[in-house]
């Protein structure tokens, strides 16, 4: 204690816990029932997963037709759902990867809930996919499984076959990761569960002995997993942009679109963790552990990629701009002052303007601003994935064939549908596992001796 006291920094965790205070804090919560607050969500997402199951069998039993596209947009919704997905999952690999290769350690408190989140987010973000073959029961076409009819004549120039891979690239890999991080906290609740459960978490965790040559291997093999995923960090979503910026469209034919898409996953990711840590703190009393310097960390993320984000919107009007191509300014123009301006406004407005308030410490020092600039900023990047796509499709080169876009409510219920298959994926998670990396969190506690000795021979 008397390093940050010397020092002035706030520690990462509060309270002065002891590794058995640990213990009780992050798993104690699941050996109780859940209060009737968890029922009450579990039943709105529930339900909300209902409503995206009806509408998602709906389409399937009668067509795709039963979206609002046309012949002049013939991508909308399920595509900018599909993006708004993949951009969420993003955080969790950049918390859990690129984050402990640079030894910071005010990740351990949101790492497991951040991976957790990026699984969630990657399965929502794959049904679209599925949805979008039209006929999902031959999903298995895609993938490149032994057949004794030749080679597989998949398209390889085909988008929808670039985000198979790539979808199926980060979900392996972000599951493996979680999984691995995972197994000290299964070890604990094996040692503390009784009966059939003992048994689940004995296999689930491998026969984990806690013994020092266990621990070596541990961290290889978390570090081995992080330099793999750090890659998908830039690739993923990069690929995903190619599904734009290899078309000859105004507002899509752009070398910008993959760094721009990058950023945009990260500033939207940082604040889906911040929305659920917020929430989770306050519930489930984790104020020790998630602490004001884990928060005004996240901050400063969000505002560092918004305001690249903002860049990234200027660099794309003044290409526009001093590209002399009357077909690009039209775009631009179009996009914000045409019919659908005002998505172009909610759009600036949630992410570059937003954001810009966390540079005021007494926005950052008070959470119910935090969590509603958070909010907002989910917003704003949904909106920018229809700005994107739908602005640039219904005003094309041929004015006969410009027209608007209107959801139907079988496209609006498999929005609500994903939202609700995350937060009941997300909240069974919070039931059923610790929310929190407690083995690691062990690793950041303060030692009070040791920081003393380590004071007074820097003193010295």
């Amino acid at each position: 204690m008397a390093d940050h006291i010397a020092t002035g920094e706030t520690p990462l965790i509060t309270g002065g816990k002891t590794p058995a205070q640990v213990t009780a804090d992050v798993f104690g919560p699941l050996d109780r029932k859940p209060t009737w607050l968890w029922y009450a969500a579990f039943l709105l997402a529930a339900s909300a997963l209902i409503v995206g199951v009806v509408s998602v069998t709906y389409q399937i039993m009668t067509g795709i037709g039963t979206w609002g596209l046309n012949r002049t947009i013939g991508w909308a919704f399920d595509i900018t759902n599909f993006v708004f997905w993949v951009g969420i999952g993003h955080a969790g690999t950049l918390i859990s990867a690129v984050l402990l290769l640079m030894r910071q350690k005010w990740r351990t408190s949101i790492n497991r809930s951040a991976e957790a989140m990026t699984i969630f987010a990657v399965i929502c973000a794959g049904l679209f996919p599925l949805i979008h073959m039209g006929r999902p029961w031959l999903c298995y076409w895609v993938f490149p499984y032994p057949n004794f009819r030749g080679p597989l004549w998949v398209n390889w120039r085909s988008p929808l076959l670039w985000d198979v891979f790539a979808i199926g690239t980060y979900f392996t890999i972000s599951l493996v990761f979680w999984y691995i991080g995972l197994v000290p906290d299964l070890a604990t609740l094996r040692d503390r569960a009784r009966g059939l459960r003992k048994k689940i978490f004995g296999f689930l965790s491998f026969g984990w002995d806690g013994s020092a040559r266990t621990w070596s291997r541990y961290e290889v093999a978390c570090l081995l997993l992080a330099a793999l995923a750090t890659p998908l960090v830039v690739s993923v979503h990069s690929v995903v942009s190619t599904d734009f910026a290899t078309a000859n469209l105004p507002g899509w034919h752009t070398t910008v679109f993959p760094p721009y898409f990058v950023i945009g996953a990260i500033f939207s990711g940082f604040a889906m963790v911040l929305t659920l840590m917020l929430i989770a703190r306050k519930v489930m009393n984790f104020e020790d552990y998630i602490t004001m310097k884990h928060i005004g960390a996240m901050c400063r993320v969000i505002v560092f990629t918004g305001s690249i984000v903002g860049l990234a919107y200027a660099t794309e009007l003044f290409t526009a701009w001093y590209s002399g191509s009357e077909y690009e300014q039209f775009a631009f123009n179009n996009r914000m002052f045409g019919p659908m301006g005002w998505s172009y406004g909610i759009m600036v407005g949630c992410n570059v303007i937003a954001p810009q308030f966390l540079w005021l410490r007494k926005v950052r020092n008070s959470l119910p601003l935090i969590f509603i600039i958070t909010l907002l900023v989910n917003v704003g990047m949904w909106f920018e994935r229809f700005v994107i796509i739908v602005t640039s499709l219904h005003r094309d080169f041929l004015p006969s064939s410009w027209t608007s876009y209107l959801p139907t409510w079988v496209e609006i219920g498999t929005l609500v549908g994903s939202f609700g298959l995350f937060f009941t994926l997300f909240l069974l998670f919070c039931r059923f596992l610790p929310m929190i990396a407690a083995a690691e969190i062990k690793t950041v506690l303060e030692h009070p001796e040791r920081d003393a000795k380590d004071a007074d021979r820097r003193a010295a």
